[in-house]
């Protein structure tokens, strides 16, 4: 018989893999078992999906005989079961069976029915989900005994895993849990809220604030691993930096290795606070972002310019990234946190032929363990009178500024669309045309020299000097860009850069 459930409240499903629930819905499961406080099952509409196993009643309309545990067992080996009793409060219910009975004339339990679970079976479900890896994939693991449960984790994006080696139960979890997953009242169903994301691959989860905000992590923090928040005069800010500084970017080279098989761009980089000139290539400020953007979940580090196949070597194109390159350094120089850094440092102050140097620091910062959950442990905020902030006041302020990032971002875009059109018919469609004018006149001028009388010299002259002065305008609208658009465009994409990294931001702050 299939396992039922009525809706207790209203659930609303803010996450992939949930579905929607409404009060006195009956819903099928599809197993009793639930997964820290979840459980999977199919609404009304046909929607299949998890919801929170302390929304649900399960409905319980006969107890089945538990399944035989030999093949030759008698028929009626087992006297009938008394009738239950229509309802019985949840506090009263008998555990749920593991695995569901087997179908009738069934001849071997299935799932392997001699098997007992240990004490610690349902310990082992991993908080992360890996979609390269199946239960089937873990040593050791019992792929074939949760059917149930690995369609289930299909369905949520995600694959759970069932592994021997747990470090976190299901039972310490739980502490975590109650008293997170409140039942709402009756003036708050509509707006049912839980606390643990169900979506694994959020940004709130990879970033570790979920860990954070749960208290599952703890560690030890230097002095100068941390980062200060003061209150300035327009609320929070980072501590500036006591040590300000600069870096230009200059005379971008093509070099070669590997005995001239492979070229490459480097960059001249000189720090005003060491003097000392290094070269890097645009790898090094790629590896560069990627520790950043790891290490400061809740900061906005800018992209770089975009990386291009063909054309690496043309003028241009190198001329147009080392102004992207540029501004991207004077932003990564004036923020109080990215320039201290010490990866940051690292790159600007290694010396570009100490190989073994390069390497020693470049892996001390892929292995810095203040990153991901450890991260918020660095975060030290003020206090005394007057730090506390009002929470309705910061929520507001956070979806305003949420609502100026998208406006933002939709007219960034737009304005760099249009800037890009006019530009492109400044050196194209423009130009071309008062060429076309100018020829028009040269054509005229050619036309009168033909007539070889003395008083139209003069008018001859000026309609070739009319001709020339439209091919110079036409030079003028092609080299416009250059004067004024291209600095614009090249700051609407650092702006862009940061547009887009606000969403998940702002998606940490408010977790």
């Amino acid at each position: 018989m299939a396992l039922r459930a009525r809706a207790l409240y209203d659930f609303r499903s803010e996450n992939p893999g949930e579905i929607s629930l409404r009060e006195h819905e009956v819903l099928s499961l599809c197993s009793e078992q639930d997964i820290e406080g979840w459980l999977e099952g199919i609404n009304s509409h046909g929607d299949r999906g998890l919801f929170p196993a302390s929304y649900v009643q399960v409905i319980r309309a006969a107890e089945m005989p538990p399944p035989a545990r030999y093949a030759n067992l008698p028929a009626g080996g087992f006297e009938p079961l008394p009738p239950p009793a229509a309802f019985k409060p949840a506090a009263q219910q008998p555990p749920p069976e593991p695995f569901p009975p087997p179908p009738a004339g069934y001849p071997f339990p299935p799932y392997g029915g001699s098997y007992q679970p240990s004490q610690g079976s349902d310990d082992d479900w991993e908080d992360d989900w890996d979609e390269s890896s199946t239960v089937a994939d873990e040593p050791g693991s019992l792929s074939s005994s949760y059917p149930v449960y690995e369609e289930a984790g299909r369905r949520a994006s995600g694959h759970y895993r069932l592994s021997m080696q747990s470090e976190t139960s299901l039972s310490s979890r739980s502490g975590h849990l109650a008293g997170r997953l409140h039942p709402p009242s009756s003036s708050t169903k509509s707006s049912a809220t839980v606390s643990r994301n169900l979506n694994r691959f959020s940004t709130f989860v990879k970033s570790g604030g979920e860990a954070f905000v749960l208290g599952e992590v703890s560690g030890f923090v230097k002095d100068g691993d941390k980062l200060c928040v003061v209150l300035g005069p327009r609320g929070p800010e980072w501590q500036e930096n006591p040590y300000p500084f600069q870096c230009s970017i200059e005379d971008p080279t093509k070099q070669t290795k590997f005995k001239g098989m492979k070229s490459y761009i480097a960059y001249k980089l000189v720090p005003s606070h060491t003097g000392q000139q290094v070269h890097r290539r645009y790898k090094h400020f790629d590896w560069l972002y990627g520790r950043l953007a790891e290490k400061f979940p809740v900061i906005s580090v800018p992209h770089l310019p975009e990386k291009q196949a063909t054309g690496r070597f043309e003028e241009d194109f190198i001329s147009k990234r080392r102004k992207g390159l540029a501004w991207w350094m004077d932003h990564m120089c004036s923020h109080p946190v990215l320039a201290q850094c010490d990866a940051f440092q690292h790159f600007l102050t290694c010396p570009s032929t100490d190989e073994k140097a390069w390497k020693q620091g470049k892996r001390k910062a892929e292995k810095d363990e203040m990153v991901g959950a450890n991260f918020f442990l660095t975060i030290s905020v003020p206090t005394g009178p007057g730090a506390s902030l009002d929470l309705q006041e910061v929520e507001s302020q956070v979806d305003g500024f949420k609502a100026f990032t998208k406006k933002m971002d939709e007219s960034a875009l737009q304005l760099n669309h249009t800037a890009n059109e006019f530009a492109r018919k400044q050196v194209t469609g423009f130009k071309k045309e008062y060429q076309k004018v100018g020829h028009s006149f040269k054509c005229l001028s050619q036309a009168f020299e033909l007539d070889q009388q003395a008083f139209s010299a003069g008018l001859n002259q000026a309609i070739a000097f009319t001709a020339k002065a439209y091919d110079a305008i036409g030079d003028l609208f092609a080299d416009q860009p250059r004067q004024d658009l291209d600095a614009v465009m090249d700051l609407l994409a650092l702006y862009q850069g940061h547009l887009a990294n606000f969403p998940d931001i702002i998606h940490v702050q408010k977790g």
